[in-house]
């Protein structure tokens, strides 16, 4: 493996085989977490473990074409860029015998979205019959992607070597992966972690083009917001701000991107987010702005672990150098993408309407610790501890604020 070597074959494949030990070149297993599912399925008896996947018919319906990003070992440290190509740019590797598996998948959809149809209703949209239908479905190009780590250029994002990244995932994952310490001589980490999905509205080829307006959203994993309408955060409103945006991008002979990661809590995961919940809700003197982040570091020790530096990547793998319209308020967001050498155009807030009632807190907090807020929102320190949310028994529950938990009584 040479990572970012310009001829494909020379740079060589992702083999992550569970089969032929001999031909690996990356450490973990595809699929992120769900190998562990594939696991089972082989130890029930419902897979056959020597199963080889037909890959005929499951090439790209939209092309992702060759970036300059992706000879670059610099731009690309966390996506094997031709993941969505190993049938073509790989196939006298397949020829041999080699079990190589697609990192990428693209296709097409139509995308059914409640909050699109109250636009159209209430027209802010209208539909075109292309990008959108009248029935208020929208139709993308989207992208699936499994992560795929190369430690020296991951190790030289985050400032340390790449023998204390090596032993930190070992020592972190209760030493699941021995190869990190023993194949020193293996680059590639294939980490079980969640992966990302990218959704695009327009033509994909125009996004390289920097004539042509592009409109992008970063969007991290919120369960209970994105699919359940919790009230608790801005996510679900941010994100549907940011698909009637791309819509009307996509309208108006533009592009819009929306990258959704699976890094659920702020990648501490939903149950510490939901211990934190908890905390907030039952703080002296309330769910306030001011306690906002202190929560966190209380429960998690840290308030994030979603590693923005990271995150560029994906943009860079769709050649994007010029954003138009940047749907986030997030200062980290901004400052990562832009400190990868992408241009930042317009910086766009969510509209103060759509924020719910108990999500006034996680907005006063983020603008007051220096999210970008615009000429829309302004915070002083004050602010901080007249902004509260909810208690709990405004939610109907039998523990009033500040009640000891069960479990703590004698």
């Amino acid at each position: 493996m040479e990572w970012g070597h310009p001829e494909p074959l020379v740079r060589g494949p992702v083999v992550a085989t569970v089969k032929h030990g001999g031909q690996r070149n990356a450490i973990g297993a595809h699929g992120g977490g769900y190998c562990i599912y594939t696991a089972l399925a082989v130890a029930a008896g419902e897979l056959d473990p020597s199963h080889v996947p037909n890959y005929m018919t499951t090439a790209p319906e939209q092309l992702i074409t060759h970036q300059p990003s992706w000879k670059d070992p610099k731009k690309l440290v966390t996506i094997d860029p031709y993941g969505h190509l190993v049938t073509d740019v790989f196939k006298p590797y397949f020829n041999k015998g080699y079990d190589i598996r697609p990192t990428i998948a693209v296709t097409k959809a139509h995308i059914d979205f409640p909050e699109v149809k109250d636009a159209l209703r209430l027209k802010r949209l209208t539909p075109d019959g292309t990008i959108l239908k009248t029935d208020g479905t929208s139709l993308v190009t989207k992208a699936a992607i499994e992560p795929v780590w190369f430690l020296p250029g991951v190790a030289e994002r985050f400032g340390c070597t790449e023998n204390a990244l090596r032993q930190a995932l070992f020592k972190e994952t209760n030493m699941m992966y021995p190869e990190l310490l023993t194949r020193t001589d293996i680059k590639l980490f294939l980490p079980p972690i969640g992966g990302l999905t990218i959704y695009i509205w327009g033509d994909p080829d125009t996004i390289p083009d920097e004539s042509v307006e592009l409109t992008v959203r970063v969007h991290d994993e919120c369960n209970g917001s994105d699919v359940f309408g919790s009230d608790i955060c801005t996510c679900r409103p941010y994100l549907a701000h940011a698909i009637e945006e791309c819509i009307k991008t996509a309208q108006n002979g533009g592009c819009g991107v929306v990258i959704y990661y699976r890094k659920e809590g702020r990648a501490l995961g939903e149950v510490t987010k939901y211990l934190v919940y908890n905390m907030r809700k039952r703080a002296e003197g309330g769910d306030k702005a001011s306690e906002y982040f202190n929560c966190t570091k209380t429960v998690a020790g840290i308030t994030d672990t979603r590693f923005q530096a990271m995150m560029p990547d994906a943009l860079h793998w769709l050649g994007i150098t010029k954003i138009h319209n940047f749907i986030s308020m997030s200062d980290m967001k901004h400052d990562a993408i832009v400190n990868s050498g992408i241009k930042i155009i317009n910086r766009v807030e969510i509209p103060p309407e759509l924020i719910p009632a108990d999500a006034q807190v996680e907005i006063a907090a983020k603008v007051f610790v220096g999210y970008h807020g615009g000429d829309t929102y302004k915070v002083e320190a004050k602010d901080l501890e007249e902004t509260k949310g909810r208690v709990y028994k405004d939610q109907g529950s039998v523990a009033p604020s500040g009640i000891t938990p069960t479990h703590a009584k004698k």
